[in-house]
């Protein structure tokens, strides 16, 4: 079975609009456990408009009681967040590039000067016994250098796909004969491959499929549906579909 991730940035996102606790992002992480998720993650910014370093704290003490549930951490590599990391120690870190602005990640991990430090960043995460992904495209030439880092994973970054799925069945496939050339590479490699980013229930249908796909992570599209159907259904609909 293909593992669930769940992103609870927005719980945290809903929380900070107000200020104050309400909604506790432990509490949704409670939800998670109930639902029976794989995995939990969080994407702390620099400036701190959803996760903070204290909520990361105080996920990591929950998830102590829990060693079924993987902890991932996901951000671009700078030095507070790695410093947050080594101190957390997640069984997983995604490191994703960030660009100046963006409202959530736009693209992958290629080769050039922004990703040129990022090798020694996962030797470092790696001999602290954390499992290191990074996020790319679905592409051939993004793939081998996730590789030369020695990653161990790579993240898929799957909004192109979840935007050819809207046009229709015929480019879904399309795009997703992509992403399988892509993942079968990773494979090959040496690599595991989770992916994330747009997917929902209904492109999941298609998308589970995938070659060797080991863990999927969704935040968006789960609170969304959430405010409506509750946190718990909604889990239980994600994990029933990626069952097969």
């Amino acid at each position: 079975m293909i593992h669930l991730s769940v992103n609870v940035n927005k719980v945290a996102t809903l929380r900070n609009s107000r200020g104050g606790h309400e909604p506790r992002v432990l509490d949704a992480v409670g939800v998670c456990l109930r639902a029976g998720v794989s995995g939990v993650t969080v994407h702390p910014r620099a400036d701190r408009r959803h996760i903070t370093p204290d909520d990361v704290r105080d996920i990591k003490g929950v998830l102590e009681g829990h060693p079924e549930v993987e902890f991932n951490i996901e951000g671009d590599p700078r030095p507070d967040l790695i410093d947050l990391v080594l101190a957390v120690a997640p069984d997983q870190c995604t490191l994703v590039p960030v660009a100046p602005g963006e409202i959530t990640s736009q693209a992958g991990w290629r080769e050039g000067p922004s990703s040129s430090g990022l090798a020694p960043v996962v030797r470092r995460l790696k001999s602290a016994g954390i499992r290191v992904s990074l996020f790319v495209d679905p592409d051939q030439a993004a793939i081998r250098f996730a590789a030369a880092t020695a990653a161990d994973r790579v993240e898929l970054y799957t909004e192109p796909f979840a935007r050819a799925f809207e046009r229709g069945r015929d480019e879904a496939d399309r795009s997703f004969a992509i992403y399988a050339d892509a993942a079968r590479l990773a494979h090959d490699l040496g690599m595991g491959v989770n992916a994330g980013h747009d997917l929902d229930l209904d492109n999941l249908v298609v998308f589970r499929e995938l070659p060797f796909l080991e863990e999927v992570s969704i935040g968006h599209a789960i609170i969304s549906r959430a405010v409506f159907v509750g946190l718990e259904r909604v889990l239980r609909e994600y994990l029933e579909v990626l069952g097969g």
